[in-house]
């Protein structure tokens, strides 16, 4: 009989395997300073630190049943329909920076992205049960989802590269939209994934076109991504950034890539000549397979920072459950800005101190959450500071993509 670690490690080679991850690497395997047994312990010893601390905070506990239950806030209502609405007229309109579509990949057939479905099934879904899953919101969010809703995940990972997925068929420009429009959020930033696989591995062409289709430039940011070994990667991001992609996604963990390899520092300096921002997967979130931990360790990402200030980079997840390590490299760099998507409203609150807030960006990293899980932690942080509460919802996007005030 397969026990329970048997399984969870058959669903994640079953899911490597679909999105092509089980590849060869860029740079050494070689661990050492690379990858060390303290940074195992640090990461089993924040996961218990975090569950001990939740609550204790400046903002007490926070638990909520499921997204749904997020209505008992004071900016958001359930509808007729028991869907959630933000009913907060006088708030931002918020510009999220860390969106995906559904995704089908090798042998898939292709999600239609201009079609509305129902309700969404998120990747992570908290609302899947009646009530829904704890969300707790004061611990980084992947601590919420029981073992049996990451092994979904990883099914689901696993059906986005074979047969298809019912969950990314909802995960459409219509449906997104819908949810921008109920969570008061005017723009999202889409950002593909390059996996290097030997088809079917075009979601930046697709995703470009989709957005064309729909006619959502004004609402949608088109994004892009190379993988560090295609051999044709310098005329791709050419050619994206031609079609109007203006951040370029990186995932050192699904790309097998160290940050600072030199295949990679390669890359940044065209992304620089492009005028591209790139957006990093940065930290482990706890819930990719272990062997790829060593490649989001924060501390590979500092010769890029260092070698290309006059380039901007997103830390997603603010380096997520490596956020003590990640946080350093933004007070360091001043081309350096914190996607806050996953942390807890203590995290993000202590982020807040540091930085002042200059440089942290609202990002949600839907499909797999819903966008209110994010929007209500930055609500929270900055009640009765208006200030900090526009530049984290707006103003500081604004500033890096260059957009007008005006609302589309």
């Amino acid at each position: 009989m397969m026990t329970g670690l048997d399984r969870r490690k058959f669903l994640q080679l079953a899911a490597m395997a679909a999105a092509g991850v089980i590849l060869p690497s860029c740079g050494s395997e070689e661990t050492g300073t690379r990858y060390t047994n303290s940074d195992i312990a640090k990461l089993a010893q924040q996961r218990l630190d975090e569950g001990l601390r939740s609550g204790g905070g400046p903002f007490g506990p926070l638990r909520f049943n499921g997204y749904r239950g997020l209505a008992e806030l004071p900016w958001f209502e359930l509808d007729d329909n028991g869907q959630l609405h933000n009913v907060a007229l006088d708030l931002p309109k918020a510009i999220d920076m860390h969106c995906h579509l559904g995704m089908s990949l090798l042998l898939a057939p292709d999600v239609d992205l201009q079609k509305p479905t129902g309700r969404v099934i998120h990747l992570l879904d908290c609302d899947a049960t009646n009530p829904g899953c704890e969300l707790d919101l004061d611990v980084y969010i992947n601590r919420n989802f029981s073992e049996q809703a990451v092994d979904a995940l990883w099914w689901g990972s696993a059906a986005q590269g074979l047969w298809g997925s019912s969950s990314a068929s909802t995960q459409t420009i219509p449906n997104l939209l819908h949810e921008m429009d109920a969570c008061g959020v005017e723009r999202a930033s889409i950002m593909p994934i390059a996996f290097d696989l030997p088809f079917g591995d075009d979601l930046t062409e697709r995703w470009i076109e989709a957005i064309e289709i729909a006619g959502a430039q004004r609402r949608l940011i088109a994004g892009c991504s190379v993988h560090p070994q295609d051999p044709a990667r310098f005329e791709k991001l050419r050619s994206y950034a031609s079609a109007g992609a203006r951040i370029i996604k990186f995932h050192p963990t699904m790309q097998r890539a160290y940050p600072d390899s030199d295949v990679m520092m390669e890359l940044y300096s065209e992304c620089e000549r492009l005028g591209l921002i790139v957006f990093f997967h940065c930290g482990r979130a706890g819930i990719e397979p272990e062997s790829t931990h060593r490649y989001a360790m924060p501390r590979h990402y500092e010769a890029a920072l260092k070698t290309y200030p006059n380039l901007q980079f997103i830390l997603g997840h603010s380096g997520a459950r490596d956020v003590a390590e990640a946080l350093p490299l933004a007070v360091r760099y001043d081309n350096v800005w914190l996607d806050t998507h996953g942390q807890g409203v203590s995290t993000l609150h202590d982020m807040l101190n540091q930085t002042g807030g200059e440089r942290m960006l609202f990002g949600t990293d839907w499909p797999f959450y819903h966008l209110a899980a994010s929007l209500a932690k930055l609500l929270i942080i900055t009640e009765g500071q208006p200030d900090r509460r526009f530049a984290l919802l707006r103003g500081n996007a604004q500033r890096l993509l260059s957009l007008s005030g005006a609302s589309v």
